[in-house]
């Protein structure tokens, strides 16, 4: 356990990362979602209100430097865990350190767990009567989806605030005023196309993003080869140990890859598909953005050729924005490899735009009264009271003729779905 105010390590002995943390929370780059001029929270953590926080969101997003801040700011008592290796008796340790502490100073104190997630059960029963009694004010930072991870009387006590990926403008930021702080001109080091690749490269991790400059800074020091720098895209492979892939997610890349994902799998060749899925994600990009995109495919390009393929796409966004990357590459890998090998059929994706075009075109004539919700109609037949389950009898607008929308294809599900049509309409209703 340790406690934030009990020591001061030399400035020059700590990590780069640690050295760039912002002095207050207006220095907290990437959140402004959480944290702007309108945020009631906000408002109340300004005014020294206190509340019960679990910080949910990536690696390297400001978590732990969001928590330092607000202890700072508010001239809070700091008490810092982590989840991996802090067992039950040092979590009451800490918890009754906090009790102490407010009875004996008068003054409040924050309980910083990290990574909270991996208490279990036990160990976060015990922190409920200390939160309780405002002993201590829980601040507990996870990568993973709380609902899942936290039980429900601990969660029903907290805030949860969703911390995402910081912006590349706003890391560029980070790594030029980690620079600054430094005393040095990061164009000496990077050259703006490196910087460019640097930021997308470590994916809204502000952590990773200044452990790699850290390197690279200090090798410019050393001066042993200046004609290195500044350092290019080839000599920041070299720095990485890694092949860059050339992939923008703002440029023709994006929509380029997206494009040949998505006809990979209309196209029924699931280790294309896989593929181009394997390089959109190794080039960074939103695997929610990938998720979302195979929902609408689910829809526009199965369709009820395989009525099944909706509520998976479905699932499978659910599972990537709950677990994030890397582990949900495995939940986007089954729906690409299922939605690709499935039947294919776009009739109803052509039946909806078919149906707007005609609504657009034609008056919207007055419906029918034995379809309206208001009282009964004596004249509205009751399919269910028929032996399949249908009568014949119009459904559209006395002025209008019937359309014809909906064409199932002869393929997959949709052939059932055909026949079905047809034997129920062959022969007269008793």
């Amino acid at each position: 356990m340790s406690d934030l105010f009990s020591f001061s390590e030399p400035k020059d002995l700590l990590p780069l990362a640690e050295r760039s943390r912002p002095k207050n929370l207006e220095g907290l780059l990437g959140q402004g979602h959480l944290f702007n001029s309108k945020s009631p929270i906000l408002s109340l953590l300004n005014n020294g209100q206190l509340l019960n926080l679990i910080l949910w969101g990536p690696p390297g997003t400001g978590k732990t430097t969001f928590a330092l801040n607000l202890a700072q700011q508010n001239k809070s008592h700091f008490l810092q865990l982590n989840a991996v290796d802090a067992g039950v008796k040092e979590l009451k340790s800490a918890c009754e350190a906090g009790r102490a502490h407010k009875l004996e100073q008068r003054q409040k104190t924050i309980l910083f767990v990290d990574e909270i997630h991996r208490f279990n059960k036990t160990q976060q029963d015990v922190l409920l009567p200390y939160v309780e009694r405002g002993d201590v004010y829980l601040i507990g930072a996870t990568t993973e989806y709380p609902s899942y991870e936290l039980n429900k009387a601990l969660l029903s006590r907290c805030q949860v605030l969703e911390f995402r990926k910081i912006p590349e403008e706003d890391l560029k930021t980070i790594l030029k005023n980690a620079a600054k702080n430094e005393n040095r001109d990061l164009d000496q080091i990077l050259t703006e196309g490196s910087l460019d690749i640097l930021t997308r490269f470590v994916d809204g991790d502000a952590r990773r993003l200044l452990n790699i400059f850290e390197t690279i800074l200090n090798i410019f020091l050393l001066e042993t080869d200046p004609e290195i720098f500044p350092v290019d895209e080839t000599g920041l492979e070299l720095f990485l140990n890694k092949r860059l892939l050339s992939y923008d997610k703002k440029s023709t890349d994006h929509y380029d890859s997206i494009s040949a994902f998505i006809k990979s799998m209309r196209g029924s060749d699931p280790d294309a598909a896989i593929y181009y899925l394997a390089r959109m994600l190794e080039g960074g990009e939103d695997p929610v953005f990938i998720a979302r995109r195979m929902v609408v495919f689910a829809s526009e390009d199965v369709g009820n050729a395989d009525p099944r393929a909706l509520p998976l796409a479905i699932a499978g966004l659910s599972a990537v924005e709950a677990i994030g990357m890397p582990e949900c590459r495995i939940n986007l890998a089954q729906v690409v490899s299922f939605l690709a090998a499935c039947p294919k059929s776009n009739s109803s994706y052509e039946a909806i735009n078919a149906a707007m075009a005609f609504v657009k075109e034609n008056v919207n004539h007055d419906i029918p009264a034995i379809l309206k919700s208001a009282g009964k109609s004596k004249n509205y037949k009751y399919p269910h009271a028929y032996p399949k389950g249908y009568v014949k009898q119009k459904y559209w607008p006395d002025q209008m003729d019937p359309q014809h929308f909906y064409e199932p294809k002869n393929i997959g599900f949709e052939k059932n779905i055909s026949d079905y049509l047809k034997w129920i309409k062959s022969e007269k209703e008793s």
